[in-house]
């Protein structure tokens, strides 16, 4: 072989040879969206940017999901830190007084147990689980109050509830405490009136305990989608994922959540600094776990225009994204929620 030809074949050796996977991640739209998502991690406070408690366990959730996904475990340190750092802040291990916070945190720290098998993290989801538990009030008919000092009953916090629970059900072995608490609040949902006549679900309950037509915000769509997915595999029941589809179908047929095809909050806002740029994330990936778990895969269609949108007009150079995933593309600010929204919305539609 000439020295020529030798020289030709270890080029190709080099050029030609596959990515190795964590390369192949980071060159991804979903590997890019995390390392911009890790951009705005605080290692001094194991948070996102501004600190905002619930949307940074969502950050987290998304960051973790890429993970899983991708194989990458470059930013793997940020959830072992964000714990450290913040296990005993507040009421302690993630506990709140705004209930919803709380089963936020919970589902956190599922998907890192389910990540890296750590027993500290699912010790901790019972933990916040078992303190939403103590706020089940008999008002209404039974669910758990939205903040421990507040009367008001919501769609989110008692969506986190089934999820949390029917999920941890499925990873402790024997139980049958969290499955009775997910049986009973789902039915207790069901029954609410939460659910409108069109298949969105509002906001909340009025003080007369009926549905008080607030807005049909994004995640109270997806959030009991992935609620559902879980009571399914906790008891088998099939009438289950047929709800959870009839539901899906609603949000994701509904011109009132998705103009011209894509999806948008209501009131969708110029910026990502407020709570509400966090909505979306949420609904896709209750979505994305629904998709993947019917066999026929419904919403890929739906889930790949959401993300060849967002990656087409809601991106700067930096892979950093806006709140309109269906353009213009805006300044997100300060804010993680958009960033971490179009990062479920990339896990969901497979881009990481």
């Amino acid at each position: 072989m000439t020295a020529f030809r030798a020289l030709g074949l270890l080029c190709c050796l080099l050029l030609c040879a596959p990515a190795a996977p964590a390369a192949a991640a980071a060159d991804s739209p979903g590997g890019a969206a995390a390392t911009a998502l890790m951009g705005r991690y605080r290692e001094d406070i194991g948070l996102f940017d501004t600190g905002n408690w619930w949307t940074s366990a969502n950050a987290l959730t998304a960051l973790i999901e890429s993970i899983r996904i991708s194989g990458d475990r470059e930013h793997e340190h940020a959830i072992d830190r964000t714990y450290e750092l913040n296990r005993n802040a507040q009421g302690g291990d993630f506990r709140n007084d705004y209930l919803d916070d709380t089963g936020w945190w919970g589902m956190a720290w599922v998907a890192a147990h389910d990540l890296t098998g750590d027993e500290r993290y699912l010790a901790t989801a019972r933990a916040d689980a078992d303190h939403m538990a103590a706020h089940w009030t008999p008002e209404c008919g039974g669910g758990v109050l939205w903040h421990r000092d507040k009367a008001y009953k919501n769609a989110i916090t008692n969506e986190l509830y089934v999820e949390l629970n029917a999920a941890l059900h499925n990873r402790i072995p024997g139980d049958t405490t969290y499955l009775q608490r997910a049986r009973d609040g789902w039915a207790w949902f069901e029954g609410s009136g939460m659910i409108g006549e069109g298949g969105l679900v509002n906001d909340g309950l009025t003080g007369e305990c009926a549905n008080n037509g607030d807005t049909a915000w994004t995640y109270n769509q997806g959030v009991l989608l992935g609620g559902l997915v879980e009571l399914h595999r906790a008891t088998g029941d099939a009438a289950l994922l047929e709800r959870a589809r009839a539901l899906a179908d609603a949000s994701t047929g509904s011109a009132y959540l998705n103009p011209d095809g894509i999806l948008r909050e209501p009131v969708e806002g110029d910026d990502c600094d407020g709570d509400g740029a966090s909505f979306k994330g949420p609904y896709v990936r209750g979505l994305g776990v629904l998709n993947a778990e019917l066999a026929d895969h419904p919403y890929t269609g739906y889930l790949a225009r959401q993300a060849d949108a967002a990656h087409a007009r809601d991106r700067d150079e930096q892979d950093s994204y806006g709140p309109h995933w269906n353009g213009p593309w805006v300044e997100p600010g300060v804010g993680h929620g958009c960033q971490h929204s179009a990062l479920d919305l990339l896990n969901a539609a497979g881009r990481t």
